[in-house]
């Protein structure tokens, strides 16, 4: 059965319309989509990093407490260490003592500046907690002023590409079933499917066609591929190509 090339050109100049159109609001409804993500996204993060820095302050305050009560112990056996250096009768006993209270002192100092160590960790780990909560009180608020309109956008994108398709399934059916494929695997592979040429040059890729080619073209008898970049070509009379050019500029 021979191609009826007007029809097919028709159909064929209606469904790249619509696939441009379905392109278009595929982008901008993922473009909407990941700004969203991205703001969640961003929230999620900044509540495992403020997880962990809380978690992080636990942990030193569990660590601080331990060292103190150390220090405390210490402060303990440094005493009866004193006592038992009072009631030394000999040098020997005197020196031992005196060794022990030098060990127990500087055990003491270097748990003191465990301590003070801590508390600057805990105080610096404090300080970014306070900043992380400011920026996601920022962005959580940031979040809900723009979730609602951002999902009724959303919601009419996917509406618009619900009808879009609708149309499209439609408009597959006028066109030939080898035509349709070789449409899909062109569009595919270059996100467009379909050129004119209405002096002898593509109107996609500007490439010269052959001569014999575009003759058969103007003549109305096929619709071919372009040699260059191999999209499906049809013949447009120029004063359809002036109409598609002032509605373009229009």
């Amino acid at each position: 059965m021979a191609l009826n090339v007007p029809v097919q050109t028709k159909a064929l100049e209606s469904l790249s319309a619509i696939d441009g159109e379905l392109s278009e609001l595929q982008a901008s409804l993922n473009q909407q989509r990941d700004a969203l993500e991205a703001t969640r996204s961003e929230l999620r993060e900044l509540e495992e990093r403020l997880a962990s820095h809380e978690s992080s302050i636990s942990d030193m305050d569990r660590t601080r407490g331990e060292l103190i009560q150390e220090v405390r112990q210490m402060s303990v056996q440094i005493d009866r260490s004193r006592e038992k250096l009072s009631r030394c009768r000999t040098e020997r006993e005197a020196n031992a003592v005196q060794r022990e209270l030098e060990e127990l002192r500087k055990l003491q100092r270097d748990r003191e500046l465990e301590i003070q160590k801590i508390d600057g960790l805990t105080e610096q780990a404090q300080g970014e907690i306070d900043a992380l909560k400011e920026k996601q009180a920022g962005l959580a608020g940031e979040l809900g002023s723009s979730e609602g309109d951002v999902t009724n956008e959303l919601g009419r994108l996917e509406a618009e590409v619900a009808s879009r398709q609708a149309i499209r399934a439609e408009t597959v059916t006028q066109v030939d079933k080898p035509l349709y494929r070789k449409y899909e695997m062109i569009r595919k592979r270059r996100g467009s499917a379909v050129a004119s040429t209405t002096l002898g040059t593509c109107s996609a890729c500007n490439m010269m066609l052959p001569p014999m080619m575009f003759q058969q073209l103007r003549r109305g008898e096929t619709i071919d591929q372009c040699p260059s970049c191999n999209r499906l070509i049809y013949y447009v009379l120029p004063s359809e190509a002036d109409d598609s050019a002032e509605g373009a500029e229009d």
